[in-house]
């Protein structure tokens, strides 16, 4: 398998090549790994500056739209980058060699990008052409796919904004994940109602006390769509921020969620079911401004999180890569 189409593979789920040595095959006979699939990951950074201000639009309808991104002269960011890659290992080790890799990613991306004002540093962005672009988070990542591809066997890009925002690119450039993360404080109680204390207890240890107890919840929310040709957007941010906070943050934040929100009544509120009912507030709604919503994540504690998939026919295909650029 070529090291082009073993990229592909793994970007779709179904790469072919062994994780581990098949029945007979010693490491020695491997030539140290060699022809065994490994995905890799290197971060890189830079600082940049950007405007979302459309030409066609006057002063009023640019605020409107995109809120203080649109006051001149625009806004910067630390961002981080995080670029995985895959491919059968060669006879030295290694799907490729991190200098070479490293000297790719800042010849194309980070000296091109470091210090600058993004609307002005690549064609894609230039907005006096009809197919410009605003550089959001899903767009400056898409143009960096294009950069990267022919130089290195791509799977996926993650590029960090900040913390409480990114935006994934897996193997399809035109179409992107837009991550963004909240959080909210909510008390609850583990225990079914047609249980006993103590059968409670049984199942839920501490957590089925009478009096509950609380935790300070981080909420992830991803969504994937097609990248807007113009704005350079999955969605409107503003408005997907704006449907988190209403739907979830509010009625949930600072609220024992068995007695403040009905559907916890009767739905024991354990982080699965918290997250489970999150999707279903938001499905619909997010539906309706163009993109899916792809994942809920909610970390109860340090120790505790619960992911739900709302796109379930992908579930076997891209949740593989995005771990991989969200554990690098």
């Amino acid at each position: 398998m070529s090291q082009q189409n073993a990229a592909e593979s793994m970007a779709t789920g179904t790469l072919a090549m062994p994780a581990t040595p098949s029945a007979g095959v010693s490491a020695g006979t491997l030539h140290h790994g060699r022809g065994r699939g490994c995905v890799i990951t290197r971060r890189a950074l830079f600082s940049a500056s950007h405007l979302y201000r459309l030409p066609e639009l006057s002063d009023e309808e640019n605020s409107r739209r995109f809120g203080r991104c649109s006051l001149a002269p625009g806004h910067g960011h630390n961002y981080e980058l995080i670029v995985a890659m895959a491919g059968p290992l060669d006879a030295d080790g290694m799907v490729l060699n991190l200098s070479d890799v490293k000297h790719a990613i800042r010849r194309e991306v980070t000296d091109p990008l470091d210090f600058r004002f993004l609307n002005d540093c690549w064609p894609e962005f230039d907005l006096s052409r009809p197919e410009g672009r605003l550089p959001t988070t899903e767009a400056v990542l898409q143009a960096i796919w294009t950069r990267l591809a022919p130089h290195l066997p791509l799977v996926g890009l993650r590029l960090y904004e900040q913390p409480t925002l990114w935006a994934d690119v897996i193997g399809n450039p035109m179409e992107a994940f837009l991550s963004i993360r909240t959080h909210f404080a909510a008390a609850h109680r583990l225990a079914r109602e047609e249980l006993s204390l103590s059968e409670n207890e049984a199942i839920y240890g501490k957590c089925a006390r009478p009096h509950g107890h609380g935790h300070n919840y981080l909420l992830d929310v991803t969504v994937r769509g097609t990248i807007d040709p113009r704005t350079g957007m999955v969605c409107d941010l503003d408005q997907l921020q704006g449907l988190v906070n209403e739907l979830v943050v509010e009625p949930f934040d600072h609220t024992f969620l068995n007695k403040d929100v009905a559907h916890f009544a009767s739905c024991v509120p354990t982080a699965e079911n918290i997250a489970l009912h999150i999707a279903d507030l938001l499905s619909a709604p997010i539906a309706a401004t163009g993109a899916a919503l792809h994942k809920v994540r909610l970390q109860e504690s340090p120790n505790n999180a619960a992911e739900v998939f709302a796109e379930t026919p992908l579930l076997d295909t891209r949740p593989a890569v995005l771990e991989a650029l969200a554990g690098a």
